[in-house]
């Protein structure tokens, strides 16, 4: 069974142009926007090189 990872809350303060571009396109694949957020971020991340890559 996979390992549970803690969440950490925050608010983000989004422009309602960016807000409704993100909705659709988190829509487009099936995601929530929060679920889409977190996607962006993870692969921002291992891109970046500042986390390592899942196998």
């Amino acid at each position: 069974m996979a390992e549970k990872k803690e969440t950490k809350s925050f608010i983000l303060r989004i422009d309602s142009a960016t807000m409704d571009s993100l909705e659709k396109w988190a829509a487009d694949e099936f995601r929530s926007v929060n679920g889409q957020l977190q996607w962006i971020i993870n692969d921002a991340l291992k891109r970046s090189g500042r986390v390592k890559k899942e196998k």
